[in-house]
């Protein structure tokens, strides 16, 4: 490899571990922090030196008095943190400002959806650094390091679209659980996978009528088994056409790991949904599986298109940033830790699916499915 990932001593022979930065976040209404003193307190233990932006955790509810009860050192400003830190743990993709922070041989982890963002995707190959994204570390079938965000994105997904189906909030008056003698609200969902499954078992919590369409059929018999209260309908255009005049709340929670998410509904078909309507793209990151989504924050969550509301924030589990905070680093510290102790090339060996995870290296884009999302060549990160 080029850049030295961790220093050996001249002398004694004595490795020394890297130094952990985790920067406070500026994307916009993103209060969840990448690390939390509990986990700095890990990392302190293994002789890796952390430090930690001022104000970094308030958000989350953590105090830099808390970072620095558990050893880490509090810094003033981002350019510091950026210049010492071997490696930089953040929640969101870097912005601009960070952009022009990251130096090669620098390791990012975090979330990077670069499917998303050609422009990104180019400004953070040229930097040099190695971008590790949480979303495409995949083991099997899962995606450890993305299921706890979309278990909170999942359940929140109902949350906010009942909301917004209230007559005050815009929508049309329907109360998805509906009363005795009134029938409850028709929720879809699209895709069955870890958000879709977290937006049924809340959907169907509350009583709503809920349908989820997915095109595997081994998932499928898995969702009739595990979510009996739920209907499972084969994803297909005709489906949509059929359901969607009858839809109170759209969900969109379809994921192709890495990859731009597909466009499932169009326009025109959109039209077929009453007016007053809600639907919340959870896929919003990937580019949304919704061809009106475009990306909204939280400061102002929603628009409307054909007469449907559209809830697509594009951090949504910063809303509760705590529990965020708090699911997230108890599946990325295990390999924050292996990264700091080991560095990449070791760390990847012992946990091979760190290497799915690398989507950018020593200057050049190693993601197949980015690639292929803005037709950029790409290559294996150790090729």
């Amino acid at each position: 490899m080029g850049a030295k990932l961790y220093s050996m001593s001249d002398q004694t022979g004595t490795r020394q571990s890297m130094v952990v930065g985790c920067p406070r976040e500026i994307k916009n209404q993103e209060s969840r922090v990448a690390l939390t003193p509990g986990g700095t307190r890990q990392l302190l233990r293994q002789g890796v030196t952390v430090i930690v932006e001022t104000g970094a955790g308030l958000g989350a509810a953590y105090s830099d008095e808390e970072y620095r009860v558990a050893g880490a050192e509090i810094v003033a400003t981002a350019a510091e943190l950026f210049a010492r830190s071997s490696i930089v743990v953040k929640v969101k993709e870097p912005q601009p400002a960070e952009i022009a922070m990251l130096r090669e041989g620098q390791i990012l982890f975090t979330y990077l959806h670069l499917a998303a963002d050609r422009r990104l995707t180019e400004a953070l190959v040229a930097t040099g650094a190695t971008g590790i994204a949480y979303e495409t570390v995949q083991i099997g079938r899962r995606l450890p390091l993305l299921e706890p965000m979309s278990e909170v994105a999942g359940r929140m997904s109902v949350m906010v679209g009942a909301y917004y189906l209230a007559k005050h909030a815009g929508g049309r008056g329907t109360l998805l659980g509906g009363v005795p003698g009134v029938l409850p609200g028709n929720v879809v969902i699209l895709g069955g996978g870890t958000c879709g499954t977290n937006a049924a078992k809340v959907s169907t919590g509350i009583g709503a009528d809920t349908t989820i369409l997915e095109v595997s059929s081994e998932r499928m018999t898995w969702l009739d088994t595990a979510m009996p209260a739920a209907r499972t309908l084969y994803s297909s255009e005709s489906a949509l056409l059929e359901i969607l005049p009858r839809t109170d709340l759209l969900i969109g929670a379809v994921l192709v790991p890495g990859a731009r998410a597909p466009k499932l509904v169009t326009r025109e078909m959109l039209g077929l949904m009453r007016e007053g309507t809600v639907l919340v793209d959870i896929a919003v990151d990937q580019g949304g599986c919704i061809e009106t989504t475009r990306p909204t924050t939280h400061e102002n969550p929603v628009y409307t298109e054909e007469g449907v509301i559209h809830y697509c924030v594009a951090n949504m589990p910063g809303a509760f940033a705590r529990t965020s905070t708090q699911a997230l680093t108890s599946v990325t510290l295990p390999y924050l830790q292996l990264l700091a102790t080991s560095g990449l090339e070791a760390a990847c060996f012992r946990a091979p699916e760190l290497v799915g995870g690398v989507n950018c290296f020593r200057g050049r884009l190693t993601c197949q499915e980015v690639g292929e999302a803005h037709d950029l060549p790409w290559k294996e990160p150790f090729a």
